[in-house]
């Protein structure tokens, strides 16, 4: 079975199970906290290691987390390692925000510019996307700063990307520039 489908099927399996014990947003924060630790090297060889035993793994599991996050999210943690499914943690984790993102009808924009962009021109893509159809109910706006865009913007969301940077702008002109059109041959 593929990385992605173990991943959306547990994903789907904890958010159901949140949802009808009515502590969906105790699991997403503990989501959250269980993705900043698996960005730690030697936790998430750990946990993708296949020579140290289940038990070990409950016990370092429960020694790292316990008390930091909910019974229901620790008894998760347990039965994916009971059920050997502790390798793609880090993948259902993320997968859960997504779904959670889905359920909650919550959009998140990633607006990368090449400096600080000023709340008024934040607002007013937020309230442009607000007014298509392409968002849902919530939009939430995520700002990176990336200085190699020059200036402009690039908005990402729903795996679609909008390119209005100088970058992408010079780009284009050096693509065009690279075919010689005005180069008359004799």
């Amino acid at each position: 079975m593929s990385v992605a489908r173990i991943a959306t099927r547990y994903a789907k399996s904890l958010l159901d199970l949140a949802v009808e014990r009515g502590s969906l947003e105790n699991v997403h924060a503990d989501m959250a906290v269980l993705s900043a630790a698996l960005k730690h090297r030697e936790l998430a060889l750990m946990m993708r290691s296949p020579i140290i035993l289940s038990d070990k793994k409950i016990a370092i599991v429960d020694a790292i987390f316990k008390g930091r996050v909910s019974d229901l999210t620790m008894a998760y943690l347990h039965l994916l390692i009971n059920k050997g499914r502790e390798p793609f943690t880090p993948e259902i984790a993320t997968e859960f925000g997504v779904q959670y993102n889905r359920y909650k009808k919550i959009t998140v924009v990633k607006v990368f510019s090449a400096t600080e962009m000023p709340t008024d021109v934040l607002d007013s893509i937020k309230s442009k996307i607000k007014s298509s159809s392409i968002a849902q109910e919530n939009l939430q706006i995520e700002t990176v700063i990336d200085p190699k865009l020059l200036g402009g913007f690039v908005l990402e969301f729903d795996n679609k990307r909008y390119d209005a940077s100088v970058l992408h702008k010079l780009d284009q002109l050096k693509s065009e520039f690279s075919k010689n059109l005005y180069i008359k041959e004799f």
